[in-house]
């Protein structure tokens, strides 16, 4: 397979995965806002969150200043200025999609092109309200995506690398959404264990969808080590941090090559120590740092298989804008 081409689909598979994930941290956000907070000292706190897990803190205060509900949600999800936006992905998507038609299904194509031309009819003077019914339009053209991606196209060379943009940009996107609860009131503590404590992880479960499989799992009250248990270490998760693993390393092994023998190495490693890890070691580590190492692995990973088997074209630190703040501490306000 041509370079080019699985640049394409790798990238194209990341794009509709990232335009999913944003959807849900904002989700997070969204549904964390409703909680009864003390919004004097915690809502331009908790606007921060989202932007500063996505890389785009610095874009959005030189456009709009302070973090404001809506205006952090108009950026991220709708402003075509914003290289990190909804918008932004799903523009991006469909122009690696079109570069590469003879290469994937002709319902993949018109999945991706009908999702273009139904986001560009949406009104850009949408509703607040109406931003939670967009955030499930998202993730459901998401879903169909996949779907119709796993029905029809044959299993070759070039599934393994849609797979691995997938997997790779959902694993790093589960980090940063499990992240989100450690910039919202961080610094209270007295919250830790509480009314508000335990809505916000039970909202957090359900902007991934592993609400139900946590009560299934666990058949108890919500608690942060089993919820991060949950979306780390269970392997049974498809959201997890160790699901994704799975795949990412599936997939370099099916590829195979010997170019990309430090992108296996790698991945092998990550997912051997997510296979053997255990959560109190995690808790004991820190979950935030826990975090913010893995995001630094992935970053790794991503930079070898761009060495290893993908074209270096000059706009790929644009298109990756957003992984950049993963080699430190999320920044906090």
């Amino acid at each position: 397979m041509l370079s080019r081409t699985a640049d394409n689909l790798f990238w194209m598979a990341r794009h509709i995965e990232r335009a999913e994930n944003i959807a849900r941290v904002l989700d997070v956000a969204h549904r964390t806002s409703l909680l009864p907070l003390d919004l004097e000292s915690t809502d331009a706190y908790l606007w921060y969150a989202p932007l500063n897990i996505t890389g785009s803190a610095s874009g959005y205060e030189e456009k709009y200043g302070l973090a404001r509900a809506e205006a952090v949600t108009r950026y991220m999800a709708l402003d075509p200025d914003n290289p990190g936006s909804i918008y932004t992905c799903l523009k991006n998507a469909r122009l690696n999609a079109r570069a590469v038609r003879n290469s994937i299904t002709s319902e993949m194509w018109e999945i991706i092109n009908a999702t273009w031309l139904e986001l560009n009819r949406l009104s850009k003077n949408m509703e607040y309200e109406a931003f939670r019914d967009f955030f499930d339009w998202v993730k459901d053209r998401s879903h169909l995506f996949r779907g119709v991606t796993s029905g029809t196209i044959l299993k070759d060379i070039g599934l393994n690398f849609i797979n691995l943009g997938t997997f790779l940009e959902r694993a790093d996107n589960t980090a940063r959404i499990l992240d989100v609860k450690y910039h919202i009131l961080l610094d209270d503590a007295s919250d830790v264990g509480g009314a508000a404590d335990y809505y916000q992880w039970g909202s957090l479960l359900k902007s991934v969808s592993a609400f139900e499989a946590y009560r299934k799992i666990y058949r108890d009250v919500i608690t942060p080590l089993r919820v991060a248990e949950l979306l780390i270490l269970r392997d049974d998760m498809p959201r997890s941090l160790h699901a994704c693993m799975n795949e990412v390393e599936a997939a370099l092994i099916e590829i195979n090559g010997s170019a990309g023998r430090e992108a296996r190495r790698r991945a092998g490693e990550q997912h051997a120590a997510l296979h053997f890890g255990r959560i109190h070691d995690v808790f004991e580590y820190g979950l935030h740092e826990y975090l913010t190492d893995f995001l630094a692995h992935i970053d790794f990973i991503g930079s070898d298989i761009r060495n290893a088997f993908l074209s270096r074209r000059d706009n790929f630190e644009v298109l990756t804008i957003q992984n950049q703040v993963q080699s430190q501490q999320f920044t906090t306000r």
